[in-house]
């Protein structure tokens, strides 16, 4: 069979193709190992023409995509891949590598959202997926394209490589696990959980620890793959926003392909949102809605560039030292997708809020309390959604919807800190410390009737 490599050479009769974000004029193969503008070395996008899109008309996608949820019909099951003609139709099936990703619940927030004031609350949990987060859905897209592109002979490719505070490092092990891919792992020595730790030790992973921060993880994985043997799976690779636009689509089509009027997601290298944006504008070119909804960047007040840059109306990119938060997995100094994030703001009329340590921590509490179990990060976007609210800018009639990006299961020290009231920075008003009682029912009794009268 041919490998989806060859037609690289022909490059202007593909549909699908990489091409800068700043406007430079050429076309790029996605089977080509490019991760950046050869001209002005800006991000690159992966670029649809809609005109091959728009021969089915809106109705007809909607049909299409709601008769694959479900699906045991190979790849289309995958909450990704059921879109695939708006992702990288051109990968052959046997390459695609998915574990059924995508169509996580979208999870009505009654009680919470009663007592903040917003009853018609959602949170998508992006969490409930095969390693736990959000990014499961860029990495199935970007796997398949490396093990298609590994598929042509000559291929330099001998392995793939991110830097990452925990999420990533444990979606890349995984599906490259399960492609049979070898997968170098850069992680700031000490700054990430056991359990997000575990993940791609486990997986087989080649797990270096690095004395450094993020960002420079990520000057050290970018000067290793520049030989092209090692491929980047960092979010400067366009590929996994393919994927990761998908969680906007599916929100929609999971309100029937109605608009909620808010999305607020939690923040740090900035792919997440330059993805929910992509999506919702492809649905807005192809018909499919008629309107954005606006979108909020939250982010931790100690690691965060973005809301300083918004600040000054986005007049420069400003970079700051991340420091040490709770919401480990967006303490990023430096995002690389900052010029796509300030588009999806600037477009969607959104906003970008911050949170405190003791503001985040409180408002994953409060949400636990109401039956959900949430990450420090979606405790960040949660608690600019009470900021937002409390200024009356999100408004008690507002349909919004919180993505929580990952599992609470991944950050359990992070919930025992907090009902141990170990953790700095941070009052625990919602604290639930387990109590040590002797084996005496009387005792017990005492205990129970003290806690239900109080």
């Amino acid at each position: 069979m041919l490998s989806a490599v060859e037609p690289k050479l022909d490059i202007d009769n593909q549909t699908v193709y990489f091409r800068c974000i700043a406007g430079c004029s050429a076309k790029h193969s996605i089977f080509d190992v490019i991760y950046s503008c050869p001209s002005c070395n800006s991000l690159l996008e992966v670029h649809h023409e809609l005109e091959p899109l728009k021969k089915r008309s809106a109705s007809q996608w909607k049909q299409l995509f709601d008769s694959r949820i479900g699906t045991t019909i190979w790849p289309y099951g995958s909450g990704v891949w059921g879109m695939r003609e708006w992702v990288i139709p051109a990968l052959a099936d046997e390459n695609i590598v998915s574990t059924f990703e995508g169509n996580t619940n979208l999870f009505w927030a009654e009680r919470l959202g009663q007592q903040l004031g917003v009853p018609d609350l959602w949170v998508k949990l992006c969490g409930n997926s095969h390693t736990g987060s959000f990014k499961d859905l860029g990495m199935t897209v970007l796997v398949s394209v490396v093990k298609q592109m590994m598929a042509q002979a000559g291929s330099p490719i001998k392995a793939v490589a991110c830097a990452s505070t925990g999420d990533t490092s444990a979606a890349l092990a995984a599906y490259a696990a399960h492609a049979g891919i070898p997968a170098v792992i850069f992680l700031p020595a000490g700054k990430v959980s056991t359990a997000q730790l575990i993940q791609p030790v486990a997986n087989g992973a080649h797990v270096l620890a690095l004395d450094t921060d993020f960002d420079g993880c990520m000057k050290i994985v970018q000067e290793v793959t520049k030989d092209n043997s090692i491929y980047l799976a960092n979010s400067m690779n366009s590929l996994r926003i393919e994927g990761q636009k998908t969680v906007g689509i599916e929100i929609i089509r999971q309100f029937d392909w109605d608009v909620p009027d808010w999305i607020v997601i939690p923040v740090g290298n900035l792919g997440n949102i330059s993805a929910l944006y992509k999506g919702f504008k492809l649905m807005m070119d192809l018909g499919l809605i008629t309107r954005m909804p606006r979108l909020v960047a939250a982010q931790a007040a100690r690691a965060n560039p973005f809301y300083e840059s918004f600040k000054t109306g986005f007049k420069e990119k400003i970079n700051v030292t991340a420091q040490n938060t709770l919401a480990n997995a967006i303490r990023i100094g430096n995002p690389v997708s900052y010029e796509k994030a300030v588009k999806a703001i600037v477009e969607t009329d959104g906003i970008v809020e911050q949170a405190t340590e003791s503001e985040l921590a409180a408002a994953a509490a409060h949400a636990d309390l109401t039956g959900m179990f949430t990450c420090p990060h979606t405790g960040v976007a949660l608690a600019v959604l009470k900021k937002l609210i409390k200024r009356g800018v999100i408004k008690s009639d507002d349909k919004t919807v919180v993505i929580s990006t990952a599992h609470g299961l991944k950050f359990t020290d992070f919930k025992v800190g907090y009902h141990e009231s170990t953790l700095e920075e941070v009052t625990s008003q919602y604290a639930n410390p387990a109590v040590q009682l002797p084996a005496d029912a009387d005792v017990v009794k005492a205990e129970i009737e003290k806690r239900l009268i109080d």
